[in-house]
C-alpha cells in the first residue's frame, strides 16, 4: 500500500535530505568565482529552493490529469539540487524563468560565460542554452536536399532524440553525469537519489511501481557521493544485477521524459511575447520594432536561419540547422585552464589553451568529451568534415529576457558576446572591421578578433550586411518583442 505524504512530511523530507549532505570539496574555492559572482549564485540558489518548495507543496494534491502530473514531476526534478553529486546544483541553476531559462547569474555571463558544476572548480566549455522551446526541435535527421543535419538539442546537436523520439529528453540525460555539471558517477545515482525524493509517489503513479523497485547495493550512498567520471575499469560503479541495471536505465529515461514534458509545458514554452500578440492582432509594433522586423526579414538575412515560421510552422525563430558564424574564442572561459588534474584527479580539458570547439563535426567523428547522451549514427560520420565548427542555430525567443536592464546576458555558444547589440554588430561587421591587436580597446566595436575556427564558416549571410547603427538598434528592438510574458497564457 502506498503512503500519501502530507505537506509537512514532504517539506521535512527536503530539509533532512539537504542539511549536512554537502560532501568534502563541494564548495572548494574557485579563483574564477568573484565575491560578486558568489553573492549572485547564493541568490539564485535561494530562488531555486523557493520554487522547489512551492512545487513540492503541489505534490500533496497533484492534478488528476496525467500530462499535468508529468509536468509537475518534471518541474520537481528540474529544481532538485539533490540530483547533483554534492546536492548543491539543480538543473535550474543554469536555466531560470527570469532569463528565458538560460544562465541566471549576470556576473558569470559577464566574466566566465560558462557556469560551474556541482564541483565548483569545474566549468563547462560552453554557455547554457535555453531549454524553452527546445522540446519543439525535431529528432535529428539529415536533409540531403539542403545538405544539412536538422534538429536535436545541445549546441552540437548531440542529443539526437533518435532513441527516445525526443531530443529534449535525451538532452536532460546529459548533465546528471557530466563531470563539469551535476557530476554524478553513474545514471543509477540519479535514479537512487530520485527514489528518496518527495515526488517518488507521483512518479510511480505515472510510470509504474516498478520504477524504483531496485536492489541497491549497500555502498550506493558512498559511490554516489563521489564525483564522476567513473574509473575506466569500473564504468558503472553502482553495481546492479543486469535486470536492475535495465530497470534503472528505463527509469532514468522516464525521469528525462518528465523533465522534457515540463519544458514543453505552457509554463516554459508559452508563446506569450509581444510578437505573438501582434500576430493575434492584440498589439502593434512601434515604428522602430516594425523597421527592425522588416530588416530581419530582408536586408539583414536573419529570417533565413532564424525563421519566423511559414505555412504549418510555429514561429520558433530557428530552422534547427547548424552554422559557423565565426564567433571568436572566448578567452574568459575557465575551461581553457582545466588541463591539469583537479583536487580529485580529473582533467576536463586535456587540450588546454589549444582547445577549439569542433561543434557538430566533433560530435560526429569523436563524440563529446564531457557527456554523450545519444549514440552517433555511424552513417553520419562521413558528414563530420562538412560540420566542423558548426553550432546549432538557437531560437531567438526570449533572446533578451532579463530580470533588469543592467543584467548581463551572454550570447554565442561560448558566451563571447555580452549584449544583444554587440552580436548584431558582429553579424553586420565581422568581415568589414579590422582584426584586433592584443588588448585592443576597440574590441567589439571597431575591430574583431579572428574566428575561433574558419572551418565551414558562413560567409553568405553574415559579416558584411551594410546596416547603419540605427538599423542595428532597430533589429535589437524587434528581437526584444520576442520576450515572453507580454500577455498571459490562457489555457484552453
Amino acid at each position: 500500500m502506498k503512503t500519501q505524504r502530507t505537506p509537512l512530511s514532504i517539506a521535512a523530507a527536503i530539509v533532512l535530505s539537504t542539511v549536512g549532505a554537502q560532501a568534502p570539496n563541494a564548495e572548494e574555492a574557485s579563483p574564477n568565482l568573484s565575491p560578486l559572482a558568489l553573492q549572485e549564485i547564493a541568490q539564485v540558489e535561494a530562488e531555486i529552493d523557493r520554487i522547489e518548495a512551492q512545487t513540492v507543496e503541489r505534490l500533496a494534491a497533484p492534478p488528476d490529469n496525467q500530462p499535468q502530473q508529468v509536468e509537475l514531476v518534471g518541474k520537481s526534478m528540474l529544481y532538485d539540487r539533490n540530483l547533483s553529486v554534492y546536492r548543491n546544483e539543480a538543473c535550474a541553476f543554469c536555466h531560470t524563468p527570469e532569463t528565458g531559462f538560460t544562465g541566471p547569474v549576470s556576473e558569470l555571463n559577464r566574466t566566465t560565460g560558462a557556469y560551474p558544476g556541482s564541483v565548483r572548480t569545474r566549468f563547462s566549455d560552453r554557455k547554457p542554452q535555453t531549454h524553452a522551446y527546445a522540446p519543439l526541435s525535431p529528432v535529428l535527421h539529415y536533409n540531403p536536399g539542403q545538405g544539412d543535419l536538422v534538429g536535436g538539442n545541445f549546441w552540437d546537436m548531440r542529443a539526437t532524440g533518435r532513441r527516445l523520439g525526443n531530443p529534449a529528453a535525451e538532452q536532460a540525460e546529459g548533465p546528471p553525469t557530466n563531470p563539469v555539471e551535476m557530476g554524478l558517477p553513474d545514471i543509477a545515482c540519479a535514479v537512487y537519489r530520485a527514489s528518496q525524493r518527495p515526488y517518488r509517489v507521483l512518479f510511480e503513479n505515472i510510470w509504474g511501481p516498478q520504477a524504483f523497485a531496485i536492489a541497491w547495493p549497500t555502498d550506493v550512498e558512498q559511490v554516489c557521493d563521489r564525483p564522476g567520471p567513473a574509473a575506466a575499469a569500473d564504468p558503472l560503479p553502482v553495481h546492479l544485477s543486469p535486470v536492475d541495471r535495465g530497470r534503472a536505465g528505463t527509469t532514468f529515461d522516464q525521469m528525462a521524459q518528465s523533465i522534457a514534458g515540463y519544458e514543453a509545458s505552457a509554463e516554459v514554452t508559452s508563446f506569450t511575447s509581444k510578437y505573438d500578440a501582434v500576430l493575434a492582432k492584440k498589439a502593434e509594433f512601434t515604428a522602430q520594432e516594425k523597421a527592425g522586423y522588416d530588416l530581419f526579414r530582408g536586408k539583414a538575412h536573419c529570417n533565413e536561419c532564424h525563421r519566423d515560421g511559414g505555412p504549418g510552422e510555429d514561429p520558433l525563430f530557428t530552422d534547427f540547422t547548424a552554422s559557423n558564424i565565426g564567433t571568436p574564442a572566448n578567452p574568459r572561459l575557465p575551461y581553457y585552464g582545466e588541463d591539469r588534474p583537479d583536487a580529485l584527479g580529473y582533467v576536463a580539458n586535456p587540450r588546454g589553451a589549444s582547445f577549439i570547439d569542433g561543434g557538430v563535426g566533433n560530435f560526429l567523428d569523436h563524440g563529446q568529451l564531457l557527456s554523450q547522451p545519444s549514440a552517433v549514427d555511424q552513417r553520419w560520420v562521413k558528414l563530420a568534415p562538412d560540420n566542423k565548427a558548426r553550432i546549432q542555430v538557437p531560437t531567438l525567443r526570449n533572446v533578451d529576457k532579463r530580470p533588469s536592464p543592467a543584467f548581463v546576458k551572454a550570447y554565442g555558444h561560448n558566451g563571447y558576446f555580452t549584449s544583444l547589440k554587440q552580436i548584431v554588430h558582429f553579424y553586420n561587421t565581422r568581415d568589414v572591421l579590422p582584426r584586433c591587436k592584443p588588448h585592443d580597446a576597440g574590441e567589439g566595436t571597431t575591430c574583431w578578433p579572428a574566428p575561433e575556427s574558419t572551418d565551414n564558416m558562413n560567409t553568405s549571410k553574415i559579416g558584411h550586411l551594410g546596416l547603419s547603427d540605427a538599423e542595428e538598434d532597430a533589429l535589437v528592438a524587434f528581437m526584444q518583442t520576442l520576450t515572453d510574458g507580454f500577455t498571459s497564457r490562457d489555457q484552453p
